[in-house]
């Protein structure tokens, strides 16, 4: 099982999760600041540890030569994550998936095959990998998820005219992704940024309207 770590809700009641991937050499160390910059108290949250060690910090597959293996591993233990969590009683379809860099690649990847709906999915600065090979093993529900992807078109290391392509194609095939445009590097762009990822996030929980 992947590393994680559980930050619960401050409304104790409430079952609403946002997992959330980094980026290569990152870790959960890197999005502690993130559950109390989305300021959702009705949100608990899921901080996950790439399997890789790299220099310091996680990988989720291996930046050079062919990503395959690597990525092919990391869906499976994702897949056996959210399994998990749905068991502990998160539900799927309260789940939010989310991740920068590599882990938007992972989310992206994981949430066209999974078979079960999630609440959304918040992909940041990341790329899909294999897009017309994704096309050919969507799960029977990837045109029911519902998909928030940003990007930066500063960023000098994803390309942004690249990922914009991919994603038009997604789209062009059914799937249901909201893209928005950052002036911004390869990062998140504070504030301006959060409002778009809290806005998805809220949209897809009945509890975030009653918490209004």
């Amino acid at each position: 099982m992947l590393d994680h770590e559980l930050i619960p809700a401050a409304d104790k009641n409430s079952r609403a999760l946002m997992v959330m991937l980094h980026g290569l050499g990152d870790s959960i160390e890197g999005y502690r600041w993130f559950p109390e910059a989305m300021n959702l108290p009705w949100l608990n949250y899921a901080l996950v540890n790439a399997p890789d060690e790299y220099y310091g910090g996680f990988s989720w597959y291996n930046i050079a030569g062919d990503h395959t293996p690597g990525v092919t591993r990391s869906r499976k233990m994702i897949f056996d994550l959210l399994d998990d969590l749905r068991r502990r009683g998160f539900p799927t379809e309260q789940t939010t998936l989310g991740g920068f860099s590599q882990g938007c690649l992972m989310s992206l990847d994981v949430a066209l095959r999974y078979p079960h709906k999630l609440a959304g999915i918040v992909g940041i600065s990341g790329y899909v990998f294999e897009t017309e090979k994704t096309l050919t093993e969507l799960s029977p529900i990837a045109r029911q998820q519902r998909f928030l992807v940003t990007h930066g078109t500063m960023d000098p290391i994803v390309a942004f005219a690249r990922t914009k392509s991919q994603i038009q194609r997604l789209q062009s095939a059914g799937i249901q992704i909201a893209w928005h445009e950052f002036a911004k590097p390869h990062t998140i762009a504070g504030e301006t940024e959060l409002n778009f990822i809290r806005e998805f996030v809220s949209r897809g929980h009945p509890v975030a309207a009653m918490a209004r």
